[in-house]
């Protein structure tokens, strides 16, 4: 038997998944079987899966060794021993990070160690404000993404409750975002409705005007803020945020971002050299965040780059 005791940034979760993310070997099966079993048990007593864990709560969990994964001092956080971030606003709830074309945000086939969140936890780790050893099963986590190739702002969370309260505020459309593209030609303006289906196979996402089977709506509005030559600069609004949304709405408009390799106009790519889609996450605007939300001091902040490359 081994016992957990839940710390600041493990309280409010529920049983199941804390133990799923404390335990990552153990199959999601097993976990469930073992609350049933009363082999994981709280402050003594029977745990149930839905059960929201206090800080100072004790686990009792009865369950075999060869299911702990304990951190170890050769792990990323003290190797990546130079973390390099872009810090637009920090607090001891958050970050804002300007995240530079190229930079994967997690890890993926192409890239293993120099992702955004190894370095956000290795600037953590070396600040001391988080080390993996005090916690059981959380890690600062980002609350957005950006693809590879998109500039802009970030949100990190230092903290289990900061976590869960940027994404109430994400998912409760607390917050507002705006891009910054050039397209080639000026696209329409105004506030745009369409249906988007993300295939999974090859990372690509399809356009229909209509609504069909397989589809999730997206909205995006559409500000031409001056032209220059065959080609204009744009701020975007995304009222939705699905998968590549403003690359292929604004393709969909006919008037694809510069530099866009997968839905943009490749012939004028290849006149200006661009390697990249020119397009940066330049404000995030927060609205009214309600009281009991960590947050709430943030309401009404508005955070963005002031010198975006694409400009």
């Amino acid at each position: 038997m081994r016992e957990l005791t839940i710390g600041k940034n493990d309280a409010g979760q529920r049983v199941d998944r804390f133990v799923s993310k404390a335990l990552p070997l153990l199959p999601p099966a097993l976990l469930q079987k073992y609350i049933r079993l009363k082999r994981i048990k709280v402050n003594g007593g029977r745990a149930q899966r839905d059960q929201r864990l206090r800080e100072g709560d004790v686990l009792q969990l009865y369950i075999n060794d060869e299911f702990f994964d304990k951190p170890r001092e050769d792990n990323l956080f003290l190797t990546l021993f130079r973390p390099s971030l872009d810090i637009v606003y920090e607090d001891e709830n958050l970050m804002l990070l300007n995240k530079r074309p190229g930079l994967v945000v997690h890890a993926d086939e192409t890239e293993k160690v120099n992702t955004l969140i190894n370095h956000i936890q290795a600037y953590l780790y070396q600040k001391r404000e988080w080390n993996p050893k005090w916690e059981n099963a959380f890690a600062p986590a980002l609350c957005n993404r950006l693809d590879r190739g998109t500039e802009g702002l970030v949100l990190a969370a230092k903290s289990y409750a900061a976590l869960r309260d940027l994404n109430a505020i994400i998912r409760d459309d607390m917050m507002k975002k705006e891009y910054l593209t050039i397209t080639v030609g000026a696209p329409p303006q105004g506030r745009f409705v369409a249906w988007l289906q993300h295939s999974e196979k090859n990372n690509k996402v399809r356009i229909h005007a209509r609504e069909s089977e397989g589809y999730k709506q997206i909205i995006t509005e559409v500000t031409v803020i001056r032209q220059a030559g065959p080609f204009a600069l744009c701020r975007i609004g995304l009222i939705t945020g699905r998968t590549h949304q403003i690359r292929a709405h604004l393709a969909y408009l006919g008037h694809p971002v510069l530099g866009d390799i997968k839905y943009g106009n490749h012939k004028m790519n290849e006149r200006t050299g661009l390697k990249t889609q020119a397009l940066c996450a330049q404000r995030l605007t927060f609205g009214r965040i309600p009281e009991g939300n960590t947050l709430q001091y943030l309401s009404g902040r508005v955070i963005k780059l002031n010198d975006p490359e694409i400009v």
